[in-house]
């Protein structure tokens, strides 16, 4: 254990003022966890006390303050620190210190129990019942369940189990979190000779920080920052964006799917259904004539049939593009499919986390900063003025955001070429690999392209209400 070390080295961020206290310092660190802990309490509290949609605070608080504003940004600048104050994970760690600490079944402990839950759970209903969970009501009931079912989950199991598991976003922001410019490790020369093991003893999770560097992975570390409290031979690194995927580790099937399905739910259908569809030619789709054709027969009621198809569609597509185009790429390196699929997958990873930050900033901007404020101006009683937004739709500024997903698809090919190193076989192997391997990231780039260009060719469609739109093709 090293109780003070001289940190010299200019990219270790404890070393860094102001980064420093606010990664390192335990005070802050915690009254950072009780705040979060006490707004995620309140805005539960809210939702149930004023379940209607005038309730702007819990709706504002969930879905965009945590999700998608402060989720997002710092996966992509600091990594998994949203991991380190949620207030499940702050609270667990309690809990699990007086349960039971029994081994999770093996039928628990897969990783694509989260996933699976966040791409049905979530986006499903998202594009069938766009305001379902946006309902206050509806909101308070979901982080209650959630809520009760991690507790009984940290009472029963050992190493923070849920976390890892069952946890809707675990598995999807130690995934995205290899993006970032950050990695958490320890000074070599201080542990070559340790014998006490501090930073591993102070991990709930039951990681053992000084083999990050060894592994290229943290693993399931969700940067809570305990183990350098314990030591102070633990560093937090800055490093090239995204260094881990440009080297060897272990890979982990459920981290591909997450980046191919959330591609998918999110990118993608978005594409399909906010973007596509709000042309002059919307209609003309594959997934608006298959809503429309099936509207023949099923009554869908309140449900978006389109948005429904939509989001199908776009998985559909999506899946069968990557199968393809891995298939192929297998068979040039000629090393078996699993190994390329899961290999080369770890390209995808800029797709949404990076290029969705285009959509991100814009929202942010011309709404979604407005009405987080007021949403806390309204949730707390405060006597002032609501905000404005920061800018407007139709801002030249907001232009430049359209190079992003772009940004976003050339970060893509960099890690692909990348993990192609790691096959050795010839150079025009690998470039035919290269294009096939690509296929997802080729077929979000068209998207793009084609979006634009039919914007521009056809304009925007005249609006109409669903059900309108529902009635005049009757």
């Amino acid at each position: 254990m090293i109780e003070k070390k001289e940190k010299k080295a200019f990219w270790d961020i404890y070393n860094i003022p102001i980064l420093g206290f606010v990664f390192k310092n335990k005070i802050f660190i915690r009254t950072i966890q009780i705040l979060t802990l006490a707004l995620f309490i309140y805005g539960i509290y809210m939702g149930f006390k004023e379940p209607t949609s005038e309730n702007i605070f819990t709706k504002k608080l969930f879905w965009g303050l945590f999700w998608s504003f402060f989720i997002v940004v710092s996966l992509t600048s600091f990594g998994r620190i949203f991991c380190g104050i949620c207030p499940h994970g702050f609270l667990g760690k309690y809990i699990t210190q007086f349960g039971l600490k029994k081994d999770m079944p093996n039928f628990l402990k897969n990783r694509f129990l989260g996933i699976l839950l966040l791409f049905f759970g979530w986006w499903a209903i998202y594009y069938a019942a766009p305001g379902f969970w946006r309902v206050p009501l509806a909101t308070a009931w979901l982080f209650t369940v959630l809520t009760l079912v991690a507790f009984i989950m940290y009472y029963l199991y050992k190493d923070m189990s849920y976390c890892k598991y069952i946890c809707p976003i675990g598995t999807l922001l130690k995934s995205y979190g290899k993006i970032s410019p950050t990695f958490l490790n320890t000074y070599k020369e201080d542990c070559k000779d340790c014998r006490t093991f501090e930073c591993a003893k102070a991990c709930s999770y039951n990681l053992k920080p000084f083999t990050f560097n060894k592994k290229n992975s943290m693993e399931d570390c969700t940067l809570c920052m305990d183990c350098s409290s314990a030591c102070d031979a633990v560093a937090f690194n800055f490093v090239k964006p995204s260094k881990t995927l440009f080297e060897k580790f272990k890979y982990q099937k459920a981290e591909v799917w997450s980046f191919i399905l959330i591609t998918a739910a999110i990118s993608i259908t978005m594409g399909f259904h906010h973007g596509l569809n709000r042309t002059a030619i919307a209609d003309d789709f594959i997934w608006s004539k298959t809503a429309l054709f099936t509207e023949k027969y099923i009554t869908f009621g309140t449900l978006d049939s389109v948005g429904i198809f939509a989001f199908i569609y776009a998985v559909l597509f999506s899946i069968i593009i990557v199968y393809i185009g891995m298939f192929i790429a297998s068979k040039f390196l000629n090393v078996s499919f699993e190994k390329t699929f899961y290999t080369l997958g770890y390209a995808f990873a800029p797709l949404f986390i990076i290029g969705g930050l285009a959509h991100l900033i814009s929202a942010f901007s011309t709404h979604n900063y407005a009405e987080i404020v007021n949403g806390f101006i309204y949730g707390f009683g405060l006597e002032t003025s609501n905000v404005e937004n920061l800018s407007n739709r139709g801002d030249k500024w907001l232009m430049f955001l359209q190079i992003i997903p772009y940004i976003a698809s050339l970060w893509a090919f960099l890690i692909l070429f990348k993990r192609l190193q790691q096959f050795n076989t010839s150079k025009i192997r690998k470039t035919f690999a290269f294009i096939f391997a690509s296929s997802l990231i080729l077929f979000y780039l068209g998207q793009k392209i084609y979006t634009g260009y039919v914007f521009k060719t056809y304009g925007v469609k005249k609006h109409t209400s669903h059900h309108q739109h529902k009635a005049t093709h009757k």
